[in-house]
């Protein structure tokens, strides 16, 4: 907890640093080509200087905690393809965190870029880099800049004298790769042992070992180097979590440089021993002081179960069956309360018993598959509307609470105990959710013990009472307030449902273009409506027929609602059916691109549109068929996608010009005719008749 309280005081400082810094205080970076001129097919290299204010830094691939590290986004013409970025050599410095690998001064970063075969002589190509750091010296500022390069295209690529001296130093401040060496790794307890045979002399021994993945410290961070005969030994701890106490994914390979008089390059190399979970290594054990706080947790969550509507009426009713069935003996009235805590605790040990057996404790591998995730998200959402009220499970459940004071004898007491345990179950959406999440990190018998904590919070309250029976005259009464409770604990149960609705996103929300996110939104809003069409419609004050017609247009929706979610595969290009959809190849939209293209010759096709336009995502889904895409390679049509999801002035300003202010607009580009504009709602046909119109052929 401290090292969140001293993050969070540097991150506050940050902030306030920077606001106050921006204007005057800020790095110098340049985008620079080796050659003046490039050629078809051949490699080029591109260097991205920075010039950092002094004292200040950034940071390597790696940065050793939580800083950013330099990234480029590139926006290059057809058929060019951008490198990884070459990587020079970091300093290792003391950071807030452990070891940081930083660059002061002037860092300068290679990348090497492709130029395809086909590309004419005589042209002039545009590269469009957009790059972004974070510079840190007490506070933090991220920077970016975009460039623009435009370089000529001839048969024989030229170098630039100018800057030869530049990529030369940046060259030799890269780590060098060593020839014939022999590399191996192995986990070895909580490190990695990294044994190098250089297979060639070396000047001197290593002096530290930078790593390229976060999951791997220094070696100066805890580890060592010692001589092997002609090999090197490095120890290497692992680091299980970064400063924010979030785990850190464990890889089976890491690279890194081996630092010393000449920093070497230590490429991709396999850990040799695998175990299960992929982890060499089982995590350290928690100290004491959070199963403390865990299990007090899971107890206070038993507790405020009793608060909840169906459960909460049952306490006074439960107490005073124990006072009849025991005569008013006070021995026999607390024999009474602990045989009902015994049902309770049995109750939930057969409930963690169940999950444990289940799987619960991989829980987080379950959800990597996006069906459990969505499962998950449709209980929270349901579960959530239960309790607000949209509709109602178990409205019989408070009089089966009545009746347990029906019940005679010890045997009796025992399953009024299980069946209180069932009793709260509809209500305990939030705390069984906290409970899974918290269970999930813990071993087996730390397991059930917290479920044990969770049974006696909810058995307590009765088990005072039988001690103390005088005091359900002190509960307080039933009432409105209690439904406010119940509903005001609707709201964590949505929380849990976005959560997961955000990792159910970064799984599927991206297929067939983008649209599937959309279907989700729509599929959860359908199965949501279900919940109130059944809520509203099927309650006993309804005729028969009434509620029948509910619960079959709930079932409807709610099953059409759950195909419309569901993570479908990919539709993948079908050439036999030339009705099918198929995705299309769309290319960035700016206004120099397309007027490069259109000097070249070439037709343009420019869609703008936006994530948030329904027409748009309706066009895509069905326009774009087989025959569609044909004809659009066969008339050499170059697609252009200007997407205005986020604000973009360029876009505006373009749809301006064209005399148009909202999206859908989709426009065809013939060098040396007039735009063409389409209609917002695109077909097959529209398009195919339009392309073999307006483009010549070949």
């Amino acid at each position: 907890m401290h090292r969140i309280t001293h993050f969070l005081l540097i991150l506050v400082f940050s902030v306030s640093a920077a606001s106050g810094q921006t204007e005057t205080l800020s790095s110098a970076a340049n985008l620079l080509s080796e050659e003046k001129a490039i050629a078809p097919g051949k490699p080029f290299t591109l260097a991205l200087k920075l010039d950092h204010p002094q004292n200040w830094h950034s940071y390597y691939q790696n940065s050793g905690g939580i800083e950013q590290s330099p990234a480029i986004k590139w926006t290059l013409p057809p058929g060019f393809t951008a490198g990884p970025i070459q990587w020079p050599v970091p300093e290792v410095k003391d950071g807030y965190f452990g070891k940081s690998f930083v660059y002061p001064g002037s860092p300068v970063f290679l990348v090497e870029i492709t130029a395809p075969a086909t590309l004419e002589t005589g042209k002039t190509i545009t590269l469009t880099a957009d790059a972004s750091w974070q510079i840190c010296e007490e506070s933090c500022l991220n920077e970016e800049k975009s460039f623009t390069l435009n370089l000529p295209v001839a048969a024989a690529s030229e170098k630039d004298p100018a800057i030869a001296g530049l990529f030369e130093k940046a060259r030799a401040s890269q780590p060098a790769k060593l020839t014939n060496a022999k590399i191996s790794a192995r986990p070895e307890g909580n490190e990695i042992l990294l044994r190098v045979e250089p297979g060639e002399i070396i000047d001197s021994d290593p002096t530290d070992f930078i790593p390229d993945q976060p999951f791997i410290k220094s070696a100066s961070s805890g580890g060592s180097i010692q001589r092997d005969g002609d090999a090197w030994l490095i120890r290497l701890p692992r680091a299980t979590q970064d400063p924010l106490d979030n785990d850190i994914p464990q890889g089976n390979s890491f690279s890194g440089i081996l630092l010393g008089t000449r920093p070497v390059l230590i490429p991709e190399t396999a850990i040799g021993i695998l175990v299960p979970a992929a982890i060499s290594a089982p995590p350290p054990p928690l100290p004491f002081s959070t199963f403390l706080k865990i299990f007090g947790g899971m107890f206070l969550g038993g507790l405020i179960l009793n608060l909840m509507p169906c459960v909460f009426p049952v306490i006074g009713l439960k107490i005073m069956g124990f006072v009849q069935q025991a005569g008013h003996d006070r021995k026999k009235i607390v024999v009474h309360g602990l045989v009902f805590a015994a049902g309770v605790l049995l109750s939930f040990w057969v409930l963690s018993l169940a999950l444990f057996l289940g799987g619960i404790t991989s829980w987080g591998n379950q959800l990597q598959d996006p069906r459990v995730t969505l499962g998950t998200i449709l209980i929270m959402l349901l579960l959530g509307m239960n309790l607000f009220g949209v509709f109602e499970i178990g409205t019989s459940v408070t009089g089966i609470g009545g009746n347990l004071v029906q019940k005679q004898g010890v045997a009796g007491t025992f399953f009024s105990g299980v069946l209180a345990t069932l009793i709260a179950t509809p209500c305990s959406g939030p705390f069984l959710a906290v409970a899974i999440g918290v269970a999930v990190t813990l071993p087996a018998i730390p397991f059930f013990t917290a479920f044990t904590f969770m049974a006696i919070g909810l058995a307590l309250p009765y088990l005072v009472l039988s001690i103390f029976p005088a005091l359900v005259e002190k509960l307080p009464r039933p009432g409105p307030w209690m439904e406010s409770f119940k509903q005001g604990m609707s709201f964590l149960l949505f929380a849990t449902a976005a959560i997961f609705l955000w990792v159910y996103s970064a799984q599927v929300f991206d297929l067939n273009e983008g649209q599937k996110g959309l279907w989700v939104m729509l599929g959860l809003s359908a199965v949501a409506t279900a919940a109130w069409i059944y809520g509203r419609w099927n309650q006993p004050v309804r005729s028969s027929s009434v509620r029948m017609r509910a619960k079959v247009l709930a079932a409807l929706l709610c099953t059409g609602g759950i195909l419309l979610a569901w993570p479908w595969p990919a539709r993948q290009p079908q050439a036999d059916t030339g009705n099918a959809r198929i995705s299309a190849e769309w290319g960035t939209w700016s206004q120099q691109e397309e007027d490069r293209l259109l000097a070249e010759g070439r037709p343009v096709f420019v869609d703008y549109t936006a994530k948030w336009c329904l027409t748009c995502q309706l066009n895509k889904s069905r326009a774009y068929t087989r025959p569609v895409i044909d004809l659009i390679e066969k008339k050499g049509v170059v697609l252009l996608k200007a997407d205005k999801t986020n604000p973009s002035p360029a876009i505006d300003a373009k749809l301006k010009q064209l005399g148009r202010s909202a999206i859908p607009v989709n426009v065809l580009l013939v060098p040396g005719k007039e735009p063409q504009i389409t209609p917002a709602l695109l077909t097959p046909d529209y398009l195919l008749e339009l392309f073999s119109r307006e483009i010549p052929a070949k």
